[in-house]
């Protein structure tokens, strides 16, 4: 007798990845925030004391590169550059509101959004491998697999099961 149990729901993977892409924005819109709040002020100054305020030491590498970019920035860049956080956060939070509502539009968006990125991490991945580089390559790939599953596997009715 074939087993007739219908196929595994993919809401508890679909609302995991909707949380992860609002984390995501919530992320880019603080940081944004914090961009509008560096406007009118030394861009390097508020650099060096949020470096020193987590504190993580200015003469490393990447805390580094964080004060010498600001230091390069005027108002009108990071005005700029506020915004488009603020539309990549509100990307990001449509985006998590779709796949918590379990929409198929979202999963398409989610999936290709996802997998735009997959060349240049793994470019990244040849130009060095690192633990980071290849966790992010392994989570954008789990997510982007478990997307494509859910669309076209996740959702079978019932009625297109084999039957006795």
């Amino acid at each position: 007798m074939p087993d007739r149990t219908p196929p595994p729901s993919p809401r508890k993977g679909l609302r995991t990845i909707a949380l992860f892409e609002a984390a995501k924005g919530a992320v880019v819109l603080v940081a944004g925030f914090g961009l509008l709040g560096a406007i009118g002020r030394h861009p390097a100054e508020f650099a060096r004391r949020l470096v020193e305020h987590l504190h993580l030491n200015p003469a490393h590498h990447y805390p580094e590169i964080f004060i010498t970019a600001m230091s390069q920035l005027d108002n009108p860049r990071l005005t700029l550059l506020a915004a488009l956080a603020l539309v990549y956060a509100s990307v990001r939070f449509i985006e998590a509101y779709g796949l918590w509502r379990e929409r198929l539009w979202a999963e398409w968006f989610a999936v290709l959004s996802g997998a735009v990125y997959v060349p240049a991490e793994i470019y990244e991945l040849i130009r060095g491998i690192t633990g980071l580089r290849v966790t992010i390559l392994a989570v954008n790939l789990a997510v982007v697999g478990f997307l494509a599953w859910a669309m076209t596997n996740g959702r079978r009715p019932a009625a297109a099961l084999p039957s006795a």
